[in-house]
């Protein structure tokens, strides 16, 4: 059984910094893109950022800059360093694992892991 468990959401204020993590287990990811979304309440979940194998990353434009994503194989581990959040970074952000397709989208993953809440208060 193929699983994703993200870590390390909270509550920060803002400007602060949190790290997600997402650990994977059921088979190695080494060989995938892994990426990061993000969803708050009646609304579709947005594209954070992606990392391939080779670890060439993507971005949503508005983040660039903010966040970081990396990845550590031998852990099976995938990351996101948030720095200088804002309040409308609060959402469940979670990890996937890339089947086909763009990046950006969603219905391109096939793998999700449950979900960790960010809260940045302001």
């Amino acid at each position: 059984q193929v699983q994703l468990v993200e870590s390390g959401g909270g509550l920060v204020q803002a400007g602060g910094s949190l790290r997600l993590s997402c650990a994977a287990s059921g088979r190695t990811f080494s060989s995938d893109a892994l990426g990061w979304f993000r969803q708050t309440p009646g609304k579709e979940r947005e594209f954070v950022a992606a990392i391939t194998w080779s670890r060439s990353t993507y971005y949503a434009e508005s983040l660039k800059g903010r966040f970081t994503i990396s990845r550590d194989n031998a852990k099976n581990t995938l990351y996101l360093q948030m720095n200088s959040l804002k309040p409308e970074d609060t959402a469940v952000y979670y990890c996937a694992a890339h089947r086909s397709g763009i990046y950006y989208y969603s219905n391109s993953y096939d793998k999700w892991g449950q979900g960790t809440q960010v809260t940045v208060s302001s």
